[in-house]
């Protein structure tokens, strides 16, 4: 069998479904206005919510970070690699998070991939253990609960019901539900309050990873459980720190025995070389100014341009899913259709990104806008109106 042959067969399937991804390369910093492949571009399509990943006080302080701690890190937390700056910000992110969890600690990982890895893989290490998890969680999640020892049991997405039936059912010694804060497509948020509710009556933890919440939800930016007014010891909390943070990294916050266990038994944490003492060093920066005022103007500021966006875009067959969160997804149906508006965007210098298979189910791909508090009014309206014309014009084509 020619090996070559039978990758580049996988390769042509992939095209002809209109599923090969691309990838650009930018030129200039994480911003609105960027650089990408030589050409000017209004992008609509990073995680960077509060527009802090080219903020000059974090971006000094990474300077400073890299005077006081070097490049890298040289081994792993529990060699040599765990610097003053990681334990600055785990002390921080704890305080954080102390409202809301009891005993509270945190963990800093190289990234959110890492973390809920560590998270599903320590609490789900016995076979008497079962994950309930929720179906659009991100695939972090899902590789998480395969890879741990525990038997997996997916929820319909959003339904309290079903998964308490499940746990009714189950008779699993240790039960591990987890879930999305935000969910990446579609923007929409668990109902955390019900399923904290149903975890501490089943004797449950509840995982939540919060990467898309952390910085922008609450009223201090803390996040999903801020969000919710949310407090209990049954909380096993996850956040991201390269998104609205604007850095790079990823947290675990829990009581205080929960993460010595994952400094014990969370290989992802344990056989890695630590992420650069210098990311540490600025994500101080960026925590100030999150639960600053500046912070807080940033959120408001977000939210007008959501609410702007809601007021602009006049879509007749494609659905702007209902979310008042910075992900905006609008739904076009058919791969190939959602390719073309991303390109069609693309020819205008509106960089969006076309979702398709398998990241989210067949039939509903989608153009996944994402608004930061970066954006000017006049952007988000310019973005509105090309996508108006651009559905006016699919809808005359398909009628002739």
């Amino acid at each position: 069998m020619n090996l070559i042959a039978g990758v580049e067969r996988q390769l042509d399937t992939l095209a002809v479904q209109s599923l090969t991804r691309r990838r650009r390369t930018a030129d200039s910093p994480c911003a609105p206005r960027q650089v990408v492949d030589g050409r000017s571009m209004l992008a609509f399509c990073s995680n960077d919510y509060l527009g802090l990943a080219a903020h000059p006080r974090v971006i000094a302080a990474l300077h400073e970070g890299a005077d006081l701690y070097g490049a890298g890190s040289g081994a792993a937390h529990l060699v040599s690699g765990h610097s003053r700056a990681h334990a600055q910000l785990e002390e921080r992110l704890a305080a954080m998070q102390a409202p809301h969890l009891a005993d509270a600690r945190a963990l800093y990982f190289c990234t959110g991939y890492m973390a809920n890895l560590a998270a599903l893989t320590a609490l789900g290490s016995s076979p008497d253990a079962t994950i309930f998890s929720e179906a659009l969680n991100h695939a972090s999640l899902i590789d998480g609960a395969r890879l741990a020892k525990a038997g997996v049991t997916v929820y319909p997405h959003g339904d309290v019901a079903a998964l308490e039936t499940k746990l009714l059912e189950s008779g699993a010694g240790t039960k591990i539900v987890v879930t999305d804060s935000v969910f990446s497509m579609d923007g929409d948020l668990a109902p955390l309050p019900a399923l904290l509710a149903l975890c501490e009556r089943h004797g449950a933890w509840l995982v939540v990873d919060d990467a898309h919440g952390f910085g922008v939800l609450g009223a201090n930016g803390r996040g999903a459980l801020e969000h919710f007014a949310l407090r209990s010891p049954n909380l096993v909390y996850v956040g991201t720190l390269g998104k609205a943070a604007g850095v790079g990294g990823a947290f675990i916050a829990a009581h205080a025995s929960v993460i010595e266990l994952m400094i014990q038994r969370a290989r992802p944490y344990i056989y890695t070389t630590a992420s650069p003492p210098a990311l540490a060093h600025a994500l101080l920066a960026s925590l100030d100014i999150i639960e600053g005022a500046e912070g807080m103007e940033r959120r408001a500021h977000l939210n007008r341009l959501i609410s702007l966006l809601d007021d602009e875009l006049k879509l007749k067959r494609w659905q702007r899913l209902p979310s008042r969160t910075a992900i905006q997804p609008i739904v076009i149906g058919a791969n190939d259709e959602a390719l073309r508006a991303a390109s069609r965007l693309h020819e205008q210098g509106l960089w969006v990104p076309a979702i398709r298979p398998p990241t989210v189910a067949p039939g509903t791909a989608r153009l996944r806008v994402t608004l930061s508090a970066a954006h000017t009014q006049d952007e988000v309206a310019q973005l509105a109106a090309a996508l108006n014309h651009l559905e006016t014009q699919q809808l005359e084509r398909t009628a002739a």
